[in-house]
């Protein structure tokens, strides 16, 4: 593999640290070259590292990408790694030209990367924002800059997150207080509490708000003092007389560039950063190559290494105060100071390592040509497409998302999705695909074109009882998919009722095209055979949420905690939507107060979709006689799975209600406002109160009676069904993966 890196070379601090060390690291295993853009410290530093680096600064742009394009086509490099606006912008033109894959490394948030330079914010800033859009790779040094990027729209398939890090078993010559105060005329005595922040002399670095802090600290403890290294002669002065107006000017002392940064970790006591924006400082880990404790500001990554209180102490930007109160803490507890510097190293030596952030960076480059060679060989960018009824704050339909992924995921963990989802922020966000607007038929179209596999499901799509515009909806996509020439399959759906006879006239054609159809119930099987359906390959399955595993424990005592769900009662869950005429909403209320008073259970109300099923809640809490709990707020489906198995029973009108309840075996009653909730009952042999409409409070309170009383053995009973669901909802994911990868 031969991989060259494009870099503007004016970089100092982390990015220049994390270049180098990086490609120095690969070229133990990989043929890695370096192009800078300007002479000056970073390549004079690359050479002396052994690294085999280049300049192209000819003074004319356009003559630099044609020298640039020369040396990657000679050079027949696999993979170009951009760092920083030049780089980005003249690996993009090249990527147009050879088709060789870009990948680019973010070190920090690019819109305040010229902040405070309004001609550079729109120039460098705009061309380096317009370059990282047309780059399909993309590497971020923290995690919450990963977030950052996703937020705003990159891929999250494409977007990896590379730690970095250190070597932690090199040898670093010695450098007493004695020697560094000489050398840098310190006016400081040995012996004092000595806190340091390393970071060059920059607005976005807010030193004044480590001297607003300084100024505290020395009131409470005299014997402290503040060393401020990092290069800047423009912002000096004025911090120099900032220091003076706050009377700390002989407590502090400026040292300018500090060329050997871990003589300056090796003497201080306490290491700072106050910056507004990071991506993930080299400052930290070199400070904690020495076991030296770190307060900071809760900005980048700092928060991947420092857990605060623990192993330093992180507070929000500006907050001098708070800084304030630590630094005096720590400068008077040298023990805790030591404790704490103690357990940060041994973090950032198990996660942050050299050798560990090597090993990641050439498992991406392996990645991207894997993806590469699968673009070459059919011009398709996703594995597969995947639209139901996503991001619409659904949790029953979010669970059959989470669990077609999930399980995707754990069958061939390469493959790259794109999901048609009505909320494509959090779609993205939450299950870290590309997603795209439903009803933007122009890119879901260009989207199916690049598609390997397009799959409509879970869920129940195709039917009229909403609407004709649903099932139109839905064969129009199906239709143009085929027509887009990906394999399509029906997965996973309940199909019907379909009422009238153009829509089931419509259904028949376009179904009758599908590569396959998996249904998952009797019912729909029986619909498909009297729609006349016969070419796809039809089978019978189970819904996808009967895989989903909950979440940890601490996640639903958290839910308990913040709904004020009592933790001392045992609880009957109620799942109820508003369907037609609302008259069986006193009813519910009913058999909630019948619970209450005969069985000893508080009535929890576990609203499936926000926020009809909420505004259901509430108006049956309004008719009780005795107090509920509703869950006002939104989880993700496997918290309340989770929230779910705490439950004695579950009265459930949402399908998926009661497909939580299987599948943590909980006994339940369903109420049957449709077919496919009578559907599933049949499936598993569970008990029905009827149809809302229809329903007796004194029969269903009976009913509840009886299964409470025949707990166990209808546990049992779920147990086996359950199993038997997951066998077929497996086997389902393994014929669509089959399909996929054959031709």
């Amino acid at each position: 593999m031969k991989v060259i890196h494009l870099i503007g070379g004016g970089d100092e601090g982390g990015a220049k640290s994390h270049v180098l060390q990086l490609i120095k690291e690969l070229g133990k295993y990989i043929k890695v070259t370096l192009v800078s853009y300007r002479k000056g410290h970073f390549h004079d530093d690359a050479v002396k590292m052994g690294i085999d680096a280049h300049i192209i600064h000819s003074g004319n742009i356009f003559r630099d990408i044609r020298k640039t394009l020369r040396l990657v086509r000679s050079g027949k490099y696999d993979i170009i790694h951009a760092h920083g606006a030049k780089g980005n912008m003249i690996a993009t033109i090249i990527k147009k030209i050879t088709g060789i894959p870009v990948v680019t490394t973010v070190h920090s948030d690019y819109r305040l990367d010229y902040i405070h330079s309004i001609w550079k914010r729109y120039s460098f800033g705009i061309i380096n924002m317009i370059a990282l859009r047309h780059i399909n790779y993309h590497i971020a040094v923290s995690s919450s800059l990963k977030n950052i990027l996703i937020e705003r729209g990159f891929n999250p398939q494409n977007l990896h997150l590379v730690n970095n890090g250190i070597p932690f078993d090199n040898d670093i010559p010695e450098c007493t207080r004695k020697e560094f105060f000489q050398r840098f005329n310190v006016p400081f005595h040995e012996d004092c509490d000595l806190i340091g922040i390393m970071a060059r002399l920059h607005p976005v670095k807010d030193h004044e708000t480590f001297l607003k802090a300084a100024a505290e600290v020395v009131k409470v403890n005299p014997n402290a003092r503040f060393l401020i290294c990092g290069p800047g002669d423009d912002l000096m002065p004025h911090l120099k007389q900032f220091a003076k107006k706050l009377n700390i000017d002989d407590y502090v002392h400026f040292t300018g560039k500090v060329d050997t940064p871990y003589d300056f970790f090796q003497i201080i006591d306490i290491n700072v950063l106050t910056s507004i924006s990071e991506g993930f400082p080299y400052v930290i880990l070199e400070g904690a190559r020495f076991e030296k404790v770190f307060v900071g500001t809760r900005v980048g990554g700092l928060a991947d290494l420092v857990d605060s209180g623990h192993n330093g102490y992180l507070v929000e930007p500006k907050d001098w105060k708070t800084l304030a109160g630590y630094l005096i803490e720590l400068t008077l507890d040298k023990n805790k100071r030591e404790l704490m510097g103690k357990a940060l190293k041994e973090k950032a030596e198990a996660e942050f390592s050299l050798r560990k952030m090597c090993e990641t960076q050439l498992s991406i480059y392996s990645t991207i040509l894997k993806n590469e060679e699968k673009f070459k060989k059919d011009n398709k960018l996703y594995d597969i497409s995947i639209l139901g009824y996503y991001g619409y704050k659904n949790s029953g339909d979010e669970a059959i998302l989470h669990s077609i992924l999930n399980s995707f995921r754990k069958i061939d963990p390469s493959l790259n999705y794109v999901v048609f989802s009505k909320n494509t922020k959090e779609t993205r966000k939450t299950y870290l695909v590309e997603s795209i607007n439903r009803f933007n038929i122009l890119k879901v179209y260009k989207c199916l074109r690049r598609s390997r596999l397009f799959l409509a499901g879970g869920g129940s799509l195709i039917q009229d009882c909403t609407s004709t515009r649903s099932i139109i909806f839905y064969l129009g996509i199906l239709r143009m998919a085929k027509r887009a020439g990906s394999k399509t399959m029906l997965f996973s759906n309940g199909i019907g009722p379909i009422r009238k006879p153009f829509n089931r006239h419509l259904a028949k054609l376009v179904l009758n095209e599908l590569t396959a159809i998996s249904l998952r119930d009797s019912k729909s099987f029986e619909e498909i055979k009297t729609l006349g359906i016969d070419k796809p390959y039809v089978y019978l399955t189970s819904d996808p949420a009967i895989l989903m595993e909950p979440c940890e424990k601490s996640s639903v005592d958290k839910l308990i905690a913040d709904e004020q769900i009592p933790a001392d009662k045992k609880l009957v869950g109620f799942s109820i939507r508003k369907w037609g005429d609302t008259k069986y909403y006193d009813k519910i209320a009913k058999i909630a107060d019948f619970c209450v008073e005969h069985l000893n259970l508080h009535p929890v109300f576990i609203p499936m979709q926000y926020p009809c099923d909420l505004d259901a809640s509430l108006a049956i809490a309004k008719l009780m006689k005795h107090p509920a709990t509703i869950i006002k707020g939104m989880y993700c489906p496997p918290t309340m799975l989770g929230f779910v198995s705490r439950l004695e029973i579950l009265v459930g009108m949402r399908l998926h209600s009661l497909i939580y309840a299987a599948n943590q075996c909980i006994p339940m009653v369903g109420l049957v406002y449709e077919p496919k909730v009578e559907a599933f009952l049949k499936e598993i042999n569970q008990p029905s109160a009827g149809k809302p409409e229809d329903l007796n409070e004194i029969e269903t309170c009976t009913l509840i009676e009886e299964v409470l009383a025949n707990r166990q053995k209808l546990v049992a009973d779920l147990t086996k069904s359950r199993d038997r669901l997951r066998i077929l909802a497996k086997g389902n994911m393994y014929t669509a993966y089959d399909i996929l990868i054959n031709k």
